[in-house]
């Protein structure tokens, strides 16, 4: 690994040591609170943002840091995407971590010009360290990885029915359940990105694609040989904030198969 990123391995895995895991089951009532719907956010999540964002700021002064509770207090914070910046999830998986349920982690991406260039994913539980840099391949705890297929047959897609419409579930059920083997999302893309490269899952929807949750494992998935990208071809872009649908895949094959049944 380069030094950067035995840097941010570091940083990382300080956090969670930190912060994260002393809390994990172990929440007061006063450290979780309710941004909207579905949507919590406990003192961890604040107090890992804060010390990334210090952090970052020293090693590369000059360039933003976008952090998701940043966004949620302030909006125009989202500008700096189209620039150099850092993207941080501090917690991703909070609804999981608040519910003291596994998995969740910790996701941060190095972006320029709209595009990830770098990203970095860590899960505390496992001690998992996933990076890659564009054009430099996968990487897990150090190894390089290419994607793998679950190879089951049917291949096994993860749908997350949350937001979806009663007439986007009952097209789930009738365009996509009788050639998958469907199951549900864990609620935590630090986790379901790694799943889709390393056998677990095959391929995967995504109806938010906020760039804090999907930077770094779009770049993470396509360096390791998966596909990921909008439902129409295009690019995953972190300054796209109303774009289609994201969708993953252990193999472009796979990917292209998906997306004809969706459409069909």
């Amino acid at each position: 690994m380069s030094a950067l990123d035995d840097e941010i391995r570091d940083l990382l895995r300080f956090a969670a040591q930190k912060s994260m895991l002393p809390r994990f089951r172990n929440l007061a009532a006063g450290e979780v609170a309710m941004k909207g719907k579905d949507d919590p956010v406990t003192i961890v999540d604040r107090e890992i943002e804060a010390f990334l964002t210090e952090a970052l700021t020293k090693l590369a002064p000059g360039v933003a840091v976008v952090g998701e509770e940043a966004v949620a207090a302030d909006k125009r914070v989202l500008d700096h995407l189209a620039g150099p910046c850092w993207i941080v999830d501090p917690l991703d998986g909070t609804a999981n971590f608040a519910e003291g349920k596994e998995p969740f982690g910790i996701i941060v991406a190095l972006a320029d010009a709209g595009e990830a260039v770098a990203g970095w994913i860590y899960d505390p539980n496992q001690d998992r360290f996933c990076h890659a840099r564009r054009g430099e391949g996968a990487f897990v705890n150090g190894e390089r990885i290419a994607a793998r297929t679950t190879g089951s047959h049917p291949p096994v897609a993860a749908i997350s029915r949350i937001f979806l419409s009663a007439k986007e579930s009952a097209e789930v059920d009738a365009k996509l359940a009788p050639h998958y083997a469907l199951t549900d999302i864990p609620r935590c893309a630090a986790e379901q990105y790694p799943r889709l490269a390393l056998g677990e899952n095959d391929v995967s929807s995504f109806k938010r694609t906020l760039a804090w949750d999907h930077a770094a494992g779009v770049l993470w998935l396509n360096e390791a040989g998966g596909k990921a990208a909008r439902i129409d071809g295009s690019a995953y872009r972190v300054d796209q904030h109303d774009a289609p649908e994201l969708v993953g895949a252990s193999s472009p094959a796979i990917w292209d198969e998906f997306v004809a049944r969706v459409l069909a």
